[in-house]
């Protein structure tokens, strides 16, 4: 009896720790399941990865013009980028990571631009899109990234489209259409020049710089003389020419590209007019006096970068040394704005830290100012509530020999 209690005993003490040591696992076997989820919630940084980042490159997208009339804006712009892009991917990159873009040719077309973002966002899976140029291009491209939520960063326009409402998503490096069209028009006005007639492209840019010169003449208590428009990526400008001409205003203002601007200053000149020409920094300026050759004489153009020449200004001498060391002998102004603007793009990377996210890089963009960025002349005042980092407005004048004077 007393072995069969005995064994009745300890087969009860038995059962009774087997069920501890199995309570035991089943806890621990929860724990296991449950601990990466808290760590997740906890710290979703540490637990994936952000679209376009790997250990090794971060991933952007441009969408520009690579071929067609306006192809020298997207070249450029692209080339100054990259001379900054591989410099600093040469001595290491940013927290080991290499900076690589995808480029994408939309022709200037919004259509196509608007097929590109969907497909560097959703296919490509860039972390950022990155120098997009033009105002119809981009603002096809906004609704995209928007609901995407996608960084787009320094696209060639000065619309108040991509500024008004403030999106979190976009950051201008350059001035406003305003900010140019306003410095242009006060110039004028001060030299005597008041009859000012505008030639315009017929799209989203040409009629946000067309708004931009008629708020300007309207603090000036002046009206405009004519406005004539030229279709987007066309050099027809008969139309233009005999609409604009007979007023004879003494400046004609321009907001079109370079092809089309061209065009239309030799005709006008065939014409027999003999006033002024002034233009928007998006024209393309050297593309422009390459285009114009002997009849560039004298046409002024305003520029949202310091100049390409200058020897006082830090910026300019570290364009120079980087291009000339990606084998670009000649600089200009839109090679100098994609420079600039890769150079505060990888300012914001590093700002935002080893464990890079979207949201990140946007709060770190948000802290860049004059206060505690040196910009080597260039200064960026961006905040939670002003994406708009510059409004440098300066003016330049092309030389009988396709040069610049400033």
């Amino acid at each position: 009896m007393r072995n069969g209690g005995s064994e009745s005993g300890c087969c009860c003490a038995s059962l009774d720790q087997h069920q501890k040591v199995l309570s035991m696992f089943s806890r621990l076997h929860l724990l296991s399941f449950l601990l990466p989820l808290v760590i997740g919630i906890c710290s979703p940084l540490s637990s994936f990865a952000e679209s376009g980042v790997t250990d090794q490159k971060i991933l952007l997208g441009q969408s520009a013009a690579f071929s067609g009339p306006a192809a020298q804006l997207g070249i450029q712009m692209n080339a100054g980028a990259k001379a900054y892009f591989d410099s600093v991917n040469e001595q290491g990159g940013v927290f080991g990571r290499r900076i690589e873009i995808i480029k994408a040719d939309d022709k200037y077309e919004a259509d196509l631009a608007a097929a590109n973002t969907k497909r560097l966002i959703e296919k490509d899976d860039v972390f950022a899109l990155f120098g997009y140029v033009g105002t119809p291009t981009s603002n096809a491209a906004l609704p995209i990234f928007t609901q995407a939520g996608v960084p787009f960063f320094a696209p060639v326009t000065g619309a108040q489209s991509l500024r008004e409402p403030l999106n979190r998503e976009v950051f201008n490096i350059r001035a406003s259409y305003f900010d140019e069209t306003e410095h242009l028009v006060e110039k004028l006005a001060n030299v005597g020049i008041k009859s000012i007639a505008v030639f315009y492209q017929n799209d989203a840019y040409g009629r946000a710089g067309l708004e931009g010169v008629q708020r300007a003449l309207k603090k000036m208590n002046l009206e405009l003389v004519e406005a004539a428009t030229v279709e987007r990526n066309s050099t027809d400008v008969a139309q233009a020419v005999a609409k604009i001409l007979p007023k004879r205003p003494a400046a004609v203002l321009q907001i079109s590209a370079y092809a089309s601007s061209a065009a239309y200053i030799k005709e006008m000149r065939k014409a027999g007019y003999t006033g002024q020409f002034y233009n928007v920094s998006f024209v393309g300026s050297q593309a422009l006096a390459d285009a114009l050759g002997k009849d560039g004489e004298g046409v002024v153009i305003s520029q949202v970068v310091p100049f390409p020449w200058s020897s006082s200004s830090p910026v300019v001498g570290e364009y120079a040394k980087l291009m000339d060391k990606a084998g670009f002998k000649d600089v200009n102004f839109s090679s100098l704005e994609g420079f600039i603007a890769a150079k505060v793009f990888v300012e914001g990377l590093k700002r935002a830290g080893k464990d890079l996210t979207r949201a990140k890089l946007v709060k770190a963009l948000e802290s860049i100012n004059n206060k505690n960025y040196n910009g080597g002349g260039f200064d960026i005042n961006f905040s939670a509530s002003n994406h708009s980092g510059s409004k440098f407005v300066d003016m330049t004048m092309i030389t009988k020999d396709k040069k610049f004077l400033n």
